[in-house]
């Protein structure tokens, strides 16, 4: 069976379960941001840390901006506070973040759960936001989760069909006894 051989309804339910895979990913991605903001925010003891959290977790949707819209709120409240080194704080663990998610967190999530290899989920985003801006980026992640699960798809139709498992006898058969020394050809007894 060809690639073309699939009919309409396979190819969307294959470019379906590619994307919802990948919207489960980009998920569990935000909700690891949105722990880390909130460990964070509250050992830097910046006010509604919680709040704050969820929305840097929920920003992780939008690419390359979605990061920036997270530390906005809690770098403006470290800086108005009485402690303006919450501020420079807030920064600097928005850097940590940024550098655990883009380089860790999301290739390791995009492959337990996408199948995409790490060095795929780090270059395809810089490739596609090179040649189609920011358009390119919001769409590297979809677009790379339906690519491999057609390269995944098109794999398992090329492996060889196994052969039929033939079961083990349940009674080994016996061997014959071997002859005794009155029994052997050639002797005269």
């Amino acid at each position: 069976m060809a690639f073309r051989d699939i009919n309409v309804r396979d190819h969307a339910r294959l470019t379906g379960n590619a994307v919802m895979n990948w919207f489960i990913a980009a998920c569990k991605d935000a909700a690891a941001v949105g722990l880390l903001w909130l460990v964070g925010l509250w050992i830097i003891g910046i006010p509604w840390a919680p709040l704050w959290a969820f929305v840097g977790g929920a920003a992780q949707f939008i690419p390359n901006v979605g990061p920036i819209i997270g530390v906005i709120g809690p770098a403006f409240v470290g800086f108005v506070g009485h402690d303006h080194r919450k501020g420079i704080y807030v920064l600097i663990l928005y850097a940590i973040i940024v550098v655990i998610d883009g380089l860790f967190l999301q290739p390791y999530i995009m492959k337990r759960t996408v199948k995409v290899p790490i060095w795929a989920s780090i270059t395809f985003p810089l490739v596609m936001g090179f040649f189609f801006n920011f358009i390119g980026v919001l769409l590297s992640g979809p677009i790379l989760a339906v690519i491999y699960a057609y390269k995944h798809h098109l794999a398992q139709q090329r492996r060889p069909q196994a052969a039929p498992v033939i079961p083990f006898p349940t009674q080994v058969p016996q061997q014959p006894e071997p002859p005794t020394i009155s029994q052997r050809p050639g002797t005269n007894d």
